[in-house]
């Protein structure tokens, strides 16, 4: 396997939590930069774990007719120069077992989305690599079932995975976060993360946008450290009415700064 170059050991660590944060979808070389210069800055201030976050493709968007991306090539070799001008480790999704090698050489992080991770072929082409795996819980399914998800990564002998608590649906169009999943998740032994902006999705609307519910993301995130979850995710543009995916789940900014302050608080470094 291909050697990981995120430190698992930084993932648990017990007086704070690391940050996986960044836009929805790579829209441009010149935003995702913008974002992840702004993020670094942040992430020393608070002496945090940064890891850079950006899908390549949105394979599972609602309408035909919805933006999915700039194109793979492109969108990869982006987030790659995110890797190595910020030394930053880097995140993406991927949805097919083809696609597994070639995100590889940009990131450090295979992504398995929520609607995908059940699917065996995925999951074991993912731990193939060697990168660190973070599986999504599935909307549809409880904290205790993701034991299966992880023994089928664990099965190529990759160890180097986690599990990300994003909402459970309630009705047809609107999520909630039981947040009894990030203990139950974390007796498995790996780090677990919740993300707070897709936890606060308003999906399946008439009009086939996804709506959401910024104003909620700090109670959400708080909520979180204080039921223990390793790690907060984040998604996160300079004009989030404006963003090409995911608008109205997502955080300013110029806002992370502020968020990043009160979770501090919350924990063992809480200097700030």
């Amino acid at each position: 396997m291909k050697k990981v170059l995120l430190d698992p050991a930084l993932l648990i660590c017990p007086d704070t939590f690391f940050l996986i944060a960044g836009p929805c979808v790579v829209e441009s070389e010149e935003i995702t930069r913008e974002i992840a210069m702004k993020l670094k800055e942040i992430s020393e201030k608070y002496n945090l774990l940064l890891i850079f976050k950006a899908s390549y493709r949105k394979a599972n968007r609602t309408k035909n007719s919805s933006f999915s991306g700039i194109g793979d090539k492109q969108a990869l070799e982006i987030i790659g120069k995110i890797r190595d001008d910020f030394k930053l480790p880097t995140l993406t999704d991927i949805h097919n077992p083809e696609e597994a090698e070639i995100a590889a050489p940009f990131v450090d992080v295979l992504q398995i989305p929520a609607f995908l991770c059940r699917q065996t072929d995925l999951l074991k082409a993912a731990g193939q690599t060697g990168k660190f795996v973070n599986i999504k819980k599935g909307q549809f399914l409880s904290g205790q079932s993701m034991s299966f998800a992880l023994e089928k990564v664990r099965a190529t002998g990759n160890k180097n995975i986690m599990l990300t608590e994003r909402g459970t649906q309630f009705g047809y169009s609107d999520l909630i976060v039981d947040f009894r999943n990030i203990p139950i998740m974390k007796k498995f032994g790996v780090p677990v993360v919740l993300d707070v902006t897709h936890s606060l999705q308003q999906p399946n609307r008439l009009s086939g946008v996804t709506g959401g519910q910024p104003e909620m993301i700090e109670t959400i995130a708080r909520a979180g450290i204080a039921a223990g979850t390793n790690g907060i995710f984040i998604e996160t543009h300079p004009n989030p009415s404006a963003a090409l995916s995911d608008g109205e789940n997502m955080l300013a900014l110029s806002k992370v700064d502020e968020l990043i302050k009160n979770l501090m608080q919350l924990t063992k470094r809480n200097k700030y």
